[in-house]
Parts: structure tokens; sequence; C-alpha cells
């Protein structure tokens, strides 16, 4: 079938918005009508040249839509459904799947760099010429091919705009505190990067009553919509002395829990060095390829401090998701704010920009059908 999806030809060239061919969708794999998908800074690292994927690729990863149809073998969604993009679809077999931890799925891991489904190959194309999947998902188009495992049903009378949010930046973040670091009640939080998966991450401190909820950013927008979100505290990097200001709020002994969600060096060191003995640094973000931190490790053995990476926020998507949404119409979780700007697929370059110029919340490309 024909659609219309946004492509990445080369880094550091705009997205081009035009026709291409999707095949139809093989065994173990839905055809999906795509109502929703999140602009995310995961998929402008490659844009911009700062992490390198097979090209051409339509990127997008965070998302929801209409199932239209199945391939052979597909028993848990139909057409009709409403359903998440799990952006790490599970093979359900190796040691990871087996032992609860399916974000970490082995045969996912292996194809994510390669661009292709789960079977090594693509759907996508225009004439002869392959187009690549972003992380299996591919979602800024009118319509995915994703695999089963990648599908996560969503009540239809859940706005399908905020289904695409939990798709990427809800699960990471609030993920991130709930599983990755299984924060305790009281616990003092500090997060450092206030981005759409950084509001989470504060959503999830506020989930699980900790206090303080610190938020750190350069930005003065998103420390707003930190404070709406469940932060105590806020700390201006650009403006302020983040180290003095966190051990003042915490009676001189730093964070029990620090999150990186910037995906940057430095940000990562600003989370070790404001973290309290015996305390957890957690990265969330994602940083370019190639970048490194430089703890220095006898303060890792004096302070006694853990280390931990949160992919995808160690959820498990199938138990998670749902329980995520249910969150959110309970009024526990805000997706509302978060969905900040809407664009159409026609404007994903200007949305993109905002991205970059740093405007606060999550834009949203919105596809009318």
């Amino acid at each position: 079938m024909k659609i219309k999806a946004a492509v990445l030809y080369q880094p550091h060239q705009p997205l081009v918005v035009e026709e291409v061919d999707l095949d139809p969708p093989k065994q173990g794999e839905v055809l999906v009508r795509v109502a929703a998908a999140g602009v995310c800074r995961s998929d402008y690292h490659f844009m911009v040249g700062e992490s390198t994927y097979l090209l051409p690729v339509v990127l997008g990863h965070e998302g929801a839509g209409i199932v239209e149809a199945v391939g052979e073998g597909v028993t848990t969604v139909k057409p009709g459904d409403h359903v998440i993009f799990n952006f790490v679809p599970n093979c359900g077999f190796c040691v990871f799947c087996t032992t609860g931890r399916p974000n970490l799925c082995e045969r996912s891991a292996t194809l994510q760099q390669r661009a292709f489904m789960l079977d090594g190959t693509t759907r996508l194309h225009k004439g002869a010429q392959p187009i690549h999947h972003f992380i299996r998902t591919a979602c800024f188009a009118e319509y995915a091919v994703l695999a089963e495992s990648g599908c996560i049903p969503v009540d239809k009378g859940f706005p399908l705009e905020h289904a695409a949010l939990i798709g990427c930046s809800v699960t990471t973040g609030v993920c991130a505190v709930l599983r990755t670091a299984q924060v305790p009640s009281g616990a003092s939080v500090a997060v450092v990067g206030c981005g759409g998966v950084g509001l989470n991450v504060i959503q999830g401190a506020r989930l699980v009553n900790a206090a303080p909820i610190i938020a750190i950013d350069i930005r003065d927008g998103n420390l707003n919509l930190a404070r709406q979100l469940g932060a105590t505290h806020t700390i201006n990097a650009g403006t302020e002395d983040v180290l003095r200001r966190v051990l003042e709020i915490t009676n001189g002994q730093g964070a029990d829990y620090s999150f990186e969600v910037y995906g940057g060096s430095h940000t990562a060191q600003t989370a070790f060095d404001i973290v309290r003995r015996g305390g957890t640094v957690v990265i969330v973000g994602v940083a370019p390829d190639g970048h490194k931190a430089g703890f220095e490790l006898i303060t890792i053995l004096r302070k006694e401090l853990t280390i931990k990476g949160s992919y995808y926020g160690s959820a498990r998507p199938r138990v998670d998701m749902p329980l995520l949404v249910r969150l959110a119409r309970e009024g526990r979780l805000d997706i509302g704010a978060l969905a900040q700007r809407r664009y159409r697929l026609e404007q994903i370059n200007q949305a993109y920009r905002d991205l970059e110029e740093g405007m606060p919340g999550r834009g949203i490309i919105v596809f009318p059908h």
C-alpha cells in the first residue's frame, strides 16, 4: 500500500515527507493506522548525526493507533483495537524474556541497530529501495507494521494522543522510578533534565510519595511544568549552583536517588555529584554514540554508590502500560499537561526545531484519517 511517511535520508538534512510503499504484515505482525506520534529527542540524535543508523529510515517510535489488519497467527489484537506501540517487541524465549525483563530481549536488541523487523527484513520501501524501521516502529507515517508484541491493547475510551506518550516518555520516566530504582516512600529524588521523560520521572517520584522532589534544568519553562507535575523544588542549572542548592534542600546530605534524563556527559556528572553517600544514580537519558562519563572510582567506593542504567524504565510493557493507563484515568498521572503542541506530519521539521529550541513538554504529530 502507498502511505505518507517522514524519511531520513541523510543526517543534518530535513526529514522528507513523501509517499512510500508499505508491505502487508507477515506472520506474527500487525498493520496499524497511526493516530498520534510523539516528538522525542531520541529520534533527533539520528537526525543530527549524533548517533548512526541504517539509512534511509522512517523515524518515530512513540505512538498509538488503530489495528487495520493482522498477519497469520496473531491472537492478542484484532482489527479495530486501539494499541500503544511498544518499541521493544520481545521474542518471549530468551533468558531475559523468560525472567521478566522483556525490555532487554536479546532478539530485539540484536535487530535494533540494524533497523529491521524481528524476522530481519523490512516492510517499507520506495520502489526497489528498502527503507528501514526506526527501532522497529517507524510511526512518523500514516500506517505502520509492527510485531504483535509491539502492540499493547488500550481501552477505546482512552485518548490516543495520550496513549502515544505512554509508548515512550511516560513509561520510560515513571517506570525508571517504579521498576529500575524502586524508590521507596519518603526518599529524596533529584531529576537532572526535565524534558518529556524527565517530567515523567518527576511524576513517578510523586506517585511513590518521594520527598523532596528536586527538578534541575536550564530552562524556566521546563521547571515551571515540573512544578505543576510534582516537583517540590526547582533549580536553574544555568544560573544557580546546583550542588549547593541540593545540599541546602536535603540538609547537607544530597539526594537519595538522582536521575540523569538528558543524555550528556556533563549532566551525568551532575547526577553523580549531587547523590548522597549510599545513594543511587540512575542513567535514563539516551546519550549520543561515544559519550562517556568520568566518575571517580574511589568516590564510588567510598560513598558506596550504586549506578544503574534504565532502558525503557525496566518496564514490562504488557503489564506496565495498562497500569499507566489506569493511573492516568484515576487522575494520578497527568498526561494532558505533557501534550503541549500538536502538528501535522508535514510540520515535522518545525516540530523538531521547537524541540531543539527547548519548548517545554511534548509535541505530538496528529494524523487525521
